[in-house]
């Protein structure tokens, strides 16, 4: 199958999608977590269903900023506050009471945590990731023998981790998604999947390459084809997972699993459509640039 005679197509895609992403995060930014700033976390059960508006904004009237308020199972809601002192946490529970008669309130839990995500621990996993997509960068290269296989797997590797973080800029305002420690772990395991399944493809190109010789353009369409079912396989064992993980695993490692479920479908898309389909490219204009030059 001519898998690259689409390849502007699946460019075209992930620009829109990356584009959209970018346009989330700069008009709504990311909603950060108690790990990243701090604040304190209560959890109330009521006997029956209340206004989560309602009470966001009368504790705001009150001098008390509500973060977020989901509801768990029954009548329990999670309230994620900016840090309360002891008077504060008693103001609260006394509104909660008081604006709900005859609705009985319990108070299932409390605590305040400082922010485990500082400034210093983001700053050292920036560091981190340009390190290793530089090593990554040079690695490739050297196994490949040529600085555009390294290039290209690095710039896919990016693509996965802007569509991450620009969907969570999207799922943070629509559906209150929060950016906490876990969403930097998947972040972080998302982009060896993705330079793995990469590799995967690119060792195909250099096997063909020995063996059939010949343009990169029909190589790249004989990889992908004999990867295509074996990284479809593979990812769809995750992805399945990753679906059972997000309905029953609870809301403590809901948005962890969402995270993973984004970044798996990015990472399977950008190996054979933005990895091979860059390199594709580069070869390509490389060629007409020797070409016009002689």
């Amino acid at each position: 199958m001519n898998w690259m005679k689409y390849r502007w197509l699946y460019l075209l895609i992930s620009l829109i999608v990356i584009g959209s992403g970018v346009f989330g995060f700069f008009k709504w930014g990311l909603n950060f977590g108690v790990d990243f700033k701090g604040g304190s976390i209560a959890e109330f059960k009521f006997e029956k269903e209340v206004s989560t508006e309602k009470i966001i904004s009368g504790l705001d009237e009150e001098g008390i900023k509500v973060i977020s308020v989901q509801k768990l199972e029954g009548n329990t809601y999670l309230f994620k506050l900016n840090p309360l002192t002891s008077e504060e946490r008693q103001k609260t529970k006394t509104f909660l009471t008081e604006n709900n008669k005859g609705n009985t309130v319990d108070e299932l839990r409390f605590e305040t945590v400082g922010p485990s995500v500082g400034p210093e621990l983001i700053k050292k996993t920036v560091y981190a990731i340009v390190v290793a997509s530089s090593l990554i960068l040079l690695w490739v290269a050297y196994q490949f023998k040529s600085i555009k296989f390294g290039t290209c797997a690095v710039l896919a590797m990016i693509h996965d981790s802007l569509v991450l973080v620009g969907s969570f800029a999207l799922l943070g305002h629509f559906f209150l998604a929060e950016i906490d420690f876990l969403f930097v772990t998947a972040i972080l395991t998302i982009l060896s999947f993705s330079v793995h399944d990469t590799i995967v493809v690119y060792d195909r190109i250099r096997e063909s390459q020995k063996k059939l010789g010949g343009d990169i353009y029909d190589l790249a369409n004989i990889a992908t084809s004999q990867t295509m079912v074996r990284s479809l396989n593979n990812s769809f064992t995750i992805i399945f997972m990753l679906i059972a993980l997000i309905l029953l695993g609870g809301l403590s490692i809901r948005w962890f699993a969402v995270a993973l479920l984004i970044g798996t479908v990015s990472g399977t898309y950008s190996s054979p459509f933005v990895a091979v389909s860059l390199l594709v490219t580069w070869d390509q204009i490389e060629k007409k640039i020797k070409k016009v030059q002689s």
